[in-house]
């Protein structure tokens, strides 16, 4: 019984709402624009906290006889939904609040003006009796202050501070610097604080030789974890900026970091890197059997996600392949095989198929990026090895050949521009399916 009484009062109230919803509606498409300008006024007044029984009384007379909650609900109407452009009449009230406002203002900016002079001669006057006070009174706590261990932690504050609120600046520069800002000394003062090492010269020693050094979890402390802050930070960036997508690059990077960092990749690194370097070489630096040993990690997690199929992870796999053209750029240099050739023939094999496959892959699925990404890395990698042709015989600099070879170079890139210009055409002209 008390349902169907709340249901009954419930169909009554929206019964009353819209009849009266209806009549403020045929009120306002009755009203002439003088009438919606008196009604505008007097909204702008109650809103400004002026008395306006006057104001009404005086303009009662152009209006049908309606009472006053609903002569304000269709001042409040007006205000809200018209667009007009209001000028106030000559010696009106709201003419003289305007008028009020400008002229207040003005004695603002000169006040603040006034005040600004007044303090630089103040201190002018009082500049040296206040650097004496200072100095004899605020000495140990700036020393206290400023120390490399508070500092740090200081730092570290302000970097969470800039990422917190940098993602909620509307201006792009200014969230990108301010972000970038944070994301930097979030690293830095990270390595230091896990490092025990507060000037930046020592914890980046000691992040170099914990690297290759025998205790893995002096790498944990001082690589992993940073780089898992780092990561997480990104993360909560992404999250409230994700049209931002190149944070999707930088979050690759960090998360490679904080994982190839884990001990147990020491153990599974010369498992790894013979997939890339099956040659036996004494002499090759421990640096590029890493570099290899992370490049293999890097290449089955782009397939495993390539085969997850879900354009959301589309920014990821195109910073993933981003990362491993630079890899295999770096690993197919001849300056890192000096003594055996073996592994610099096999990867120059396994680099132009990696630029095929991942042409293929962007051209299948209308990847855009990666296409792109292919054709430059094929293009910085075909100048790579023009060059590096001659350095086989001689350098390349010297002799009276060098000229020659410099025009070479230039030929070389011209044919790559056409060659791209070319395939760019066919790609995205030609073909419409694209």
């Amino acid at each position: 019984m008390k349902k169907i009484i709340l249901l009954i009062l419930l169909c009554c109230f929206s019964t009353y709402a819209k009849a009266v919803s209806d009549n403020t509606n045929n009120y306002l498409n009755s009203l002439s624009e003088e009438q919606k300008s008196v009604l505008y006024e007097l909204a702008v007044l109650k809103k400004n906290g002026f008395e306006t029984e006057q104001f009404w009384l005086k303009h009662k007379n152009q209006f049908p006889q309606f009472d006053d909650k609903v002569r304000n609900e269709l001042a409040s109407q007006v205000y809200a939904h018209s667009h007009i452009v209001y000028t106030p009449p000559k010696n009106s009230s709201i003419q003289f609040w305007i008028e009020a406002q400008s002229l207040t203002n003005w004695m603002f900016y000169l006040s603040a003006f006034i005040a600004i002079c007044a303090i630089i001669a103040l201190f002018k006057r009082y500049w040296n009796l206040l650097i004496d006070f200072i100095i004899k009174h605020f000495t140990p706590l700036f020393r206290y202050l400023f120390s490399p261990i508070l500092l740090t932690y200081e730092l570290l504050v302000i970097s969470v501070l800039f990422i917190y609120y940098g993602v909620s600046v509307e201006e792009f520069v200014l969230r990108t610097v301010l972000i970038h800002v944070g994301l930097c000394l979030l690293w830095s003062q990270t390595t230091a604080v896990f490092a025990r090492e507060y000037l930046m010269k020592r914890y980046i020693f000691k992040i170099e030789n914990n690297f290759w050094g025998e205790n893995p979890w002096e790498a944990v402390k001082t690589i992993c974890l940073p780089a898992l802050c780092l990561t997480l930070a990104l993360l909560y960036v992404l999250y409230k900026v994700p049209q931002d997508v190149f944070y999707n690059y930088e979050i690759v990077l960090s998360g490679i970091a904080a994982i190839y960092a884990l001990p147990f990749w020491r153990v599974l690194e010369k498992y790894l890197y013979p997939v890339l370097l099956p040659f036996k070489s004494d002499n090759r630096e421990r640096s590029i059997n890493s570099l290899a040993g992370c490049t293999v990690v890097a290449l089955i997690v782009v397939i495993a996600l390539i085969f997850q199929n879900n354009s959301l992870l589309y920014n990821v796999i195109s910073a993933l392949l981003v990362l491993l053209l630079i890899s295999f750029l770096i690993l197919s240099s001849k300056f890192n095989y000096r003594y055996h050739f073996g592994n610099y023939y096999y990867l120059q094999f396994i680099i132009m198929l990696f630029l095929g496959l991942i042409f293929g892959y962007g051209f299948k699925h209308h990847f855009n990026e990666i296409v792109w990404f292919s054709l430059l890395g094929t293009s910085t990698y075909i100048m790579i090895k023009y060059f590096e042709i001659f350095s086989f015989f001689s350098d390349w600099k010297r002799g009276k050949a060098w000229a020659w070879k410099l025009l070479g170079a230039a030929l070389l890139l011209w044919l790559l521009a056409k060659g791209i210009l070319y395939v760019s055409k066919v790609i995205f002209i030609l073909n419409p399916t694209f």
